[in-house]
């Protein structure tokens, strides 16, 4: 039986990262759904329950940090971790940010693609092999 691949969600609204940064995440073995605003965000997490979500915090119909506080709110972050994937990167939205229960802060100008995946791992507990 094929192992079960670990759900991402990624909730971007710029298509051309949310394609580049999907497009590496399932080249490393994720299960990976997208989402362009908040409110579709929220909806997929109802629905795909995936394991990490990667969430912009600028954004239409509902911004991130909106996004957060929902999660939080009903009780999706016991399951589910939030790292903020942003270009928001003031000290106090960081603060804002893990105040709401984010797991990790991520300046998307400061990281490539391919560092976004390490951390997804780490803070999944996957092993380099």
């Amino acid at each position: 039986m094929p192992e079960e691949k670990i759900k991402v969600l990624l909730i971007e609204d710029d298509r051309f990262l949310s394609e580049m940064y999907a497009t590496k995440l399932a080249g490393s073995g994720f299960e990976v759904e997208t989402a362009f605003d908040g409110e579709e965000g929220l909806a997929k997490v109802k629905s795909f329950k995936p394991a990490l979500v990667l969430l912009d915090i600028v954004l239409p119909k509902k911004d991130g940090f909106e996004v957060l506080k929902a999660l939080k709110d009903n009780g999706f972050l016991a399951e589910t971790k939030v790292i903020a994937l942003t270009n928001l990167g003031q000290k106090e939205e960081v603060a804002k940010g893990m105040s709401l229960g984010a797991s990790d802060y991520i300046i998307k100008a400061h990281f490539t693609p391919t560092e976004v995946v390490a951390k997804v791992k780490k803070l999944l507990g996957f092993r380099s092999k």
